[in-house]
């Protein structure tokens, strides 16, 4: 029974030897000559203006929200194509009501100025 899973911990331990063994062998081998330069924070070369932990805008994270949401939409727009025909009208006015729920959104987001960015 135990010899069912040698083969798991044979990828295991190569999986290890493979993600550590690169940082070692990097760790070990490569030169180590530190100066001010190569230790000084590197930004566009100049001096950081501002903290790398600021906080940014709410309405970044509802533009990436809101593609996230109708990237998946299309994601499920092709399937649903492909098997339109055997779907019928069934098929049809479900991706309907779907696309048209998203519409709802979409509008609502859209007067409520969610979209709009100064």
């Amino acid at each position: 029974m135990l010899e069912n899973y040698l083969p798991i911990l044979v990828f295991i331990g190569i999986g290890i030897l493979f993600g550590i063994g690169p940082i070692l062998a990097g760790a070990i081998l490569a030169p180590h000559k530190p100066n001010n330069e190569k230790l000084s924070p590197y930004e566009c070369g100049f001096e950081a203006f501002e903290d790398a932990r600021s906080t940014f805008d709410v309405r970044y994270y509802l533009v990436a929200i809101l593609f996230i949401l109708f990237d998946l939409e299309i994601a499920f727009m092709f399937p649903w194509a492909v098997v339109l025909d055997q779907l019928g009208w069934y098929g049809l006015i479900s991706m309907s009501v779907f696309l048209g729920i998203l519409v709802i959104g979409f509008i609502y987001e859209w007067k409520k100025g969610a979209l709009e960015w100064e």
